[in-house]
C-alpha cells in the first residue's frame, strides 16, 4: 500500500492534470459534454498506454544508447525540478511548448486533441517517463511492478476525472485557485526531483569510491 500511495503522489504530482485544465478547457470550449467525456477518456486511455509502455521497455532504450540508469535519474530529476519551477511561477503551459493560440489554431487542423497536444506532450511527457523508467529499476520485484501499473492506471482514472470536470474546476476556483493549486504541487515535483538527483549523485559517488 505505501508503494501504491508513493508511486501515485509522486506520478500525479509529475504529470499535474490541473495544469492542463485551462489548456483542456480552451481547446473543448465548442464541444457537448459528451464529447469533452470522450476527449477526457481518450487521452486517459492514451497516457496509461504510454507510461506502461514506458516503463516496461524504457530500460531497453537505455541498453541501446547505453545510458546509465543513474545517468537517467539525474537527467529525469532536473526535468522534473524544471516542471516544478515552471508550476511555481505559472509558466507551465510555455514550459510545455504549449502556447495557448497555437495550440488552438493546430487543433482545428486535427480531428481530436487527445493523443497530441493532451497526452503528449502536456501530460504523459519527459518527466513522467523518466520517472518511470527508474522506478522499473528501483522496483524489480513482480508484484512491486505490478503495483506501480495499478498506480498508473489509479493516476489515469483521476487524470480522467479532472478533465472530464475541468470546466466545472475552472468555474468553481476560477485561474487564481488553479494557480494556487498547481504552485502547491510545484513545490512537491522539486522536492521529487530534487531527491532523485541526490540519490543518484550518492551512488555514483559511492561506485566511484568502491
Amino acid at each position: 500500500m505505501e508503494l501504491f500511495i508513493y508511486v501515485f503522489a509522486a506520478l500525479f504530482s509529475v504529470i499535474n492534470p490541473l495544469g492542463t485544465v485551462p489548456i483542456f478547457v480552451g481547446l473543448t470550449k465548442d464541444d457537448t459534454s459528451v464529447e469533452r467525456s470522450k476527449t477526457s477518456l481518450l487521452t486517459s486511455i492514451n497516457i496509461f498506454v504510454i507510461l506502461v509502455i514506458s516503463f516496461f521497455t524504457g530500460r531497453y532504450l537505455l541498453q541501446f544508447f547505453g545510458i546509465s540508469i543513474e545517468s537517467l535519474r539525474i537527467a529525469g530529476g532536473l526535468i522534473i525540478v524544471t516542471s516544478g519551477f515552471a508550476l511555481l511561477t505559472g509558466s507551465f503551459s510555455k514550459h510545455k511548448g504549449m502556447d495557448k493560440q497555437r495550440v488552438k489554431d493546430d487543433a482545428y487542423q486535427r480531428e481530436g486533441v487527445s493523443l497530441t497536444p493532451l497526452a503528449i506532450p502536456m501530460l504523459a511527457g519527459p518527466g513522467s517517463i523518466s520517472l518511470l523508467i527508474g522506478m522499473y529499476q528501483e522496483y524489480g520485484a513482480f508484484y512491486e511492478r505490478i503495483i506501480t501499473v495499478l498506480a498508473i492506471f489509479a493516476v489515469c482514472l483521476a487524470t480522467f476525472g479532472v478533465l472530464k470536470s475541468s470546466h466545472y474546476i475552472v468555474r468553481i476556483l476560477g485561474a487564481s485557485g488553479i494557480n494556487a493549486i498547481s504552485r502547491i504541487i510545484g513545490f512537491i515535483v522539486i522536492a521529487i526531483g530534487i531527491e532523485y538527483i541526490s540519490s543518484s549523485i550518492i551512488m555514483v559517488l559511492a561506485s566511484a569510491l568502491n
